[in-house]
């Protein structure tokens, strides 16, 4: 009787959560109306910048924390608040430190799903975003599409962005950027509290406003490909992954290069 209960209880504190099994690929999952999820998301990235001292290239960790919380509202409708943080290295140890996609800032957005998961042969669902952080305001969209087989689900993101910079150049124009994002992964249940996955995610920007005469290693496309894992303890969750960039492999990292060989992505969620 005793593991009767003991089941039943994690049963439902396991429900309640709703776990990012894949760090870069949005899922169709959502809260439920009325729950609410705090989420902290950290980056690594190993890059390279200046010595003040010897004008060398030397290497650092490069990193952004991102703190998320959740809220769903309706059936199959979330929305979510961010605050994005990038510590920057001390510039007397390390020069010309790369800019990571994330800086300082906020953002709002909402997540919805047409249908309840296997309902439509594929789940759909949308996510729109904006952002504001210390140099430009950011429109985001995502087409998310999802589809299980069994205790496999496969799920692909088709991601855009359009960001508006406020710093001009000397004839006054403001920069404008289109970002491609797309995602790709796949992730496997063990069982309710364990899941392995495969992840994988694309990154180009292409200035408009003006377009470069040529393009540089930092405007991309970069793709990326890793593993990941999740574990899930009721209502706290835990995944990690690690990517390795797979474009432009022979490329040499200079000092601002924000692609670095290898990517780094942990999450953890708690379920209020």
């Amino acid at each position: 009787m005793k593991k009767l209960v003991l089941a039943a209880l994690l049963a439902s504190s396991t429900a309640s959560a709703n776990p990012r099994a894949l760090p870069f690929t949005y899922t169709t999952d959502t809260l439920a109306p009325g729950q609410a999820e705090l989420e902290q998301t950290v980056d690594l990235v190993p890059l390279r910048g200046n010595d003040p001292n010897t004008g060398k290239l030397s290497s650092y960790l490069g990193s952004v924390f991102q703190t998320e919380l959740e809220i769903g509202v309706a059936d199959r409708l979330e929305l979510a608040l961010y605050f994005t943080f990038q510590p920057m290295m001390n510039t007397d140890l390390i020069q010309n430190q790369a800019k990571l996609f994330d800086s300082n800032g906020i953002k709002q957005r909402v997540r919805y799903i047409f249908a309840d998961p296997g309902e439509w042969p594929i789940d759909v669902g949308v996510y729109g975003e904006l952002a504001e952080n210390d140099h430009e305001f950011e429109f985001e969209g995502k087409l998310l599409l999802q589809h299980r087989f069994d205790r496999l689900r496969v799920a692909a993101n088709l991601w855009a962005e359009y960001e508006l910079y406020f710093a001009s150049d000397a004839q006054g124009n403001h920069q404008r950027d289109i970002v491609i994002n797309p995602t790709l992964g796949a992730t496997y249940e063990i069982d309710p509290r364990f899941s392995v996955g495969l992840d994988s995610w694309l990154r180009g920007e292409y200035p408009t406003n003006p377009a470069p005469a040529t393009r540089r290693f930092a405007l991309g496309p970069e793709y990326y490909i890793g593993p990941s894992v999740m574990m899930s303890f009721g209502k706290v969750w835990w995944t990690v992954a690690a990517y390795g960039r797979v474009t432009d492999t022979d490329h040499r990292l200079v000092a601002g290069d924000p692609y670095g060989k290898v990517w780094f992505r942990t999450m953890i969620g708690y379920n209020l």
